[in-house]
């Protein structure tokens, strides 16, 4: 990370805040980490460090709240540096560690050591959640009281599925004492079973055992009636599948404190990716054949790519489009990565035997921009919000907001650059990413944490 700097002033940008409903051209000044002012040709401090902005949107530092780090005990994956990295580079301020680590964060020990990690390592906000229960096993639940008072933001097993129920109720229940919202990864073993990607259509000419969307449903529908029982706040992670976004639309229209989130792979590909189809999709999120705007350049896949292999599975056009809608219409309230860093040799083998996963926080802002706003699905501010002040809402944090006061946590990017994702550019230390190649569109400029300049590759910073 740079050194800390009194002061920097943001010209010419234009400023969109979600919350507090700012969308205008304007000049942000940052002193001591923090949201100084904001207007129109502001006069700086002398000494005050400046940054063109123009042409450029000025929006509250990204949050990922659905990230894997790896560490500790998966370091050749994936480290607190390179992950922190990576996202500084996706535009993203504060990420949320998964705590499927080795061994998994479950005890206030663990957690002060990411902390310490974090502090020394990463270059942006780390905020860690603790598991629910020990080693993410599902038998025991964790010292929840415990990780609420090390400093966890939330509590889930990610990676796993809590099959029992009554487990799965008490959890909520010490979760709501504790105010910690509870994640939770939507997969019934007993239906998914030992399922590689979507049950349908592409899984049968492929000859891969199916995963049926249901697996995911009937988690999503408890979670729900949980949700009501208990009064906890729970969200439900990764939906991928349209019966999900149904439960949930339906739940929220009864109050019910439920959530949900999306990741752009499950909204820009579909199933029939694994199986090397040609068909992809235009920049406004429309079939080949199915309308005139620009085509989305990507490389031809190969059948049985493994970097389509992701958990839950990519799945049909029907689901993706009511994912699409279930964002437009507000029922799904966050977007994130499920960043899932694997090392090559991992996924080098064949389908079944692959880990699931694919790599996410450098392409996640690009193909959301592309598939949400270029698609006139939703305002670039209300998918500004699905990375900003929704996500910072759920984790109860003082962030995702430009507010005077606020930490200065700030994203730049340019709505209009074009850029191919390269192999050799990605900073994370895994390439299990199904996008290299791919012409994406919007490109971040800087990532400013607490007034601290972590990326800057588009402006030169000039002192005044």
């Amino acid at each position: 990370m740079l050194a800390s700097m009194n002061s920097l002033l943001l010209t010419g940008g234009r400023v969109i805040d979600p919350a507090s409903h700012f969308d205008a051209l304007a000049d942000v000044l940052i002193q001591d980490g923090k949201i100084s002012a904001i207007g129109q040709k502001l006069a700086a401090p002398a000494g005050t460090e400046i940054f063109n902005a123009a042409g450029k949107i000025v929006s509250p530092g990204l949050i990922d709240l659905h990230v894997h780090l790896r560490e500790p005990g998966q370091t050749a994956k994936e480290t607190l540096a390179t992950g922190t990295a990576a996202a500084a580079r996706g535009g993203f301020t504060s990420v949320v560690c998964m705590p499927n680590t080795a061994p998994a964060i479950d005890n206030s020990g663990t957690v002060a050591l990411i902390q310490e990690r974090a502090r020394t390592q990463g270059v942006e906000n780390v905020f860690i959640p603790g598991a629910i229960t020990k080693n993410i096993a599902g038998e025991e639940l964790a010292p929840i009281g415990g990780l609420k008072k090390a400093g966890v933001v939330a509590i889930t097993d990610d990676g796993h599925c809590i099959q029992n129920n009554e487990l799965m109720r008490r959890a909520c229940e010490y979760a709501k004492m504790f105010d910690l919202p509870v994640f939770d990864h939507c997969q019934d073993y007993s239906l998914v079973t030992g399922g590689v990607m979507h049950e349908g259509y592409w899984s049968t000419v492929l000859g891969l055992r199916g995963w049926p969307a249901a697996g995911e449903e009937v988690i999503v529908a408890r979670n729900i009636l949980l949700a009501e029982l208990t009064g906890a706040k729970i969200h439900c992670q990764h939906l991928s599948a349209g019966g999900s976004v149904a439960l949930l639309r339906a739940a929220k229209k009864r109050g019910v404190s439920i959530s949900g989130e999306a990741c752009p792979h499950h909204f820009t590909l579909t199933d029939s990716a694994v199986g090397g189809s040609e068909k992809f999709w235009h920049e406004d999120g429309r079939a080949i054949g199915k309308g005139g705007a620009r085509l989305t350049e990507r490389p031809s896949w190969p059948s049985y790519d493994t970097n389509f292999k992701m958990n839950p599975p990519l799945r049909s056009a029907r689901d993706r489009e009511a994912i699409l809608e279930g964002l437009a219409d507000g029922t799904i309230d966050i977007l994130c990565s499920d960043h899932a860093p694997h090392c090559d040799y991992e996924k080098e083998v064949e389908f079944d035997y692959a880990p699931f996963g694919i790599t996410g926080l450098e392409t996640e802002l690009a193909l959301s921009l592309m598939q949400l706003v270029h698609s006139k699905r939703l305002s670039l501010t209300d998918m500004i919000a699905k990375f900003t002040i929704n996500p910072a809402k759920l984790l109860n944090l003082n962030k995702g907001t430009l507010s005077i006061g606020a930490d200065a946590d700030v994203t730049i990017f340019d709505p209009e650059e074009e850029w191919v994702f390269e192999r050799g550019a990605s900073a994370s230390k895994s390439t299990n990413s199904p996008f290299f190649g791919w012409k994406l569109k919007v490109k971040p400029s800087a990532t400013i944490v607490s007034g601290n300049t972590v990326l800057s590759e588009q402006n030169e910073l000039v002192a005044v």
